[in-house]
């Protein structure tokens, strides 16, 4: 029995906050790294980054006067939480619209929800049950701070639902609301880690029937000796990351291992893989796969436009990588691949249908 992505509606909210951010982190940085975090934003890679956070009075950023962020202490967890109970599911349900453009929705038996940027009960996956008006009768699961690969997870457990239940028809959504959890900084390496991340949201479908690409060989592998190259803190003032400037170098490291490699490409060269999905997590992790698997520059071009367009979204970025490749040529051999805390490395192979 196979199971089949058929289609993803993706989005993000409608505030470009990533000119302002470096604005705002290149007056905080420590003046002896200020040239250096001016050439490192300048090489991210990214041009957008988007917040559901409401512009400031006159149009100003979250960091201007008058902004979520304007004045000192920022606000606590609480405050971030109550913007994420009321946003999070709203920029779900614009995904789940364009989702629904793409693909009929009737007779959804399961829901699978990833995030790890807030927290809210009823969960965000119940109330976004309600708003679809879905039977009480649908299974619900919501994978919570898993972080950046949290999509695979999610795939994954509707990948095992459908093989398990042929008539199963799963909604797995994913949604992160990043901008919720600026942090107050001046060091270099945790301002460049907060100039990754952006909101959006991706809603895709998985069934038993043929269609899109057809998902395979779930795979797994953490990284040994390195889980606290990546965490999250929960604080008074918000979830502080830790991004450490070591796991480029670990992944490129982890995936010049052939053993790993020929789990991650399922036994091929990875020239023989014409499609790659790989977490736009940054530049210097899509570098380092770039690097370690030997790939041509054009191999992770859907990751990059993601990483342009959109910065790192945390569990969202893949899905919105693989609705590029789902609307380009045709897939012989997929690999979806994405790194999160732990540090590990997560993935499925997959083919167009």
């Amino acid at each position: 029995m196979s199971a089949y992505l058929h289609a993803i509606g993706t989005a993000v909210p409608g505030h470009d906050v990533h000119r302002a951010f470096i604005d705002w982190a290149q007056a905080q940085v420590e003046p002896q790294s200020a040239k250096l975090f001016a050439r490192m934003a300048a090489r991210s890679g990214i041009r957008h980054r988007w917040s559901v956070l409401p512009a400031a009075p006159g149009g100003g950023s979250p960091v201007a006067a008058g902004g979520f962020y304007d004045g000192d202490p920022h606000p606590g967890t609480g405050a971030r939480m109550q913007v994420y109970a009321e946003a999070a599911p709203a920029l779900a349900s614009t995904a789940i619209e364009r989702l629904r453009d793409q693909a009929s929705l009737d007779g959804i038996t399961h829901l699978v929800v990833a995030s790890c940027t807030g927290f809210v009960a009823p969960g965000v996956d119940q109330i976004i049950a309600t708003q679809m008006g879905l039977s009480a009768s649908v299974e619900r699961l919501l994978v919570g701070f898993m972080g950046c690969y949290a999509a695979v997870a999610a795939l994954r457990q509707a990948y095992h639902i459908v093989r398990s239940q042929p008539q199963a028809r799963v909604l797995v959504v994913t949604v992160e609301l990043s901008t919720l959890h600026l942090q107050p900084a001046t060091a270099i390496e945790p301002l460049l880690a907060m100039l990754q991340f952006g909101d959006g949201a991706a809603a895709a479908l998985v069934t038993a029937a043929p269609g899109g690409l057809r998902l395979e060989r779930p795979f797994a592998a953490a990284l040994a000796d390195s889980d606290a190259l990546i965490r999250w803190d929960i604080t008074d003032r918000g979830f502080a990351m830790q991004l450490s400037g070591e796991v480029p170098g670990r992944i490129a490291s982890a995936l010049a291992d052939k053993a790993l490699a020929a789990i991650v490409t399922g036994g091929l060269a990875p020239g023989e893989v014409d499609g790659w999905a790989v977490h736009a997590g940054g530049r210097s992790i899509l570098d380092a796969v770039e690097h370690a698997l030997a790939l041509p520059p054009e191999a992770l071009a859907a990751s990059r436009a993601v990483l342009a367009d959109f910065g790192n979204m945390s569990s969202a970025t893949l899905m919105f990588v693989l609705a590029g490749l789902l609307a380009g040529p045709p897939v012989r051999h997929g690999v979806a691949l994405a790194f999160g805390p732990g540090l590990a490395a997560e993935g499925f192979g997959f083919t167009s249908a």
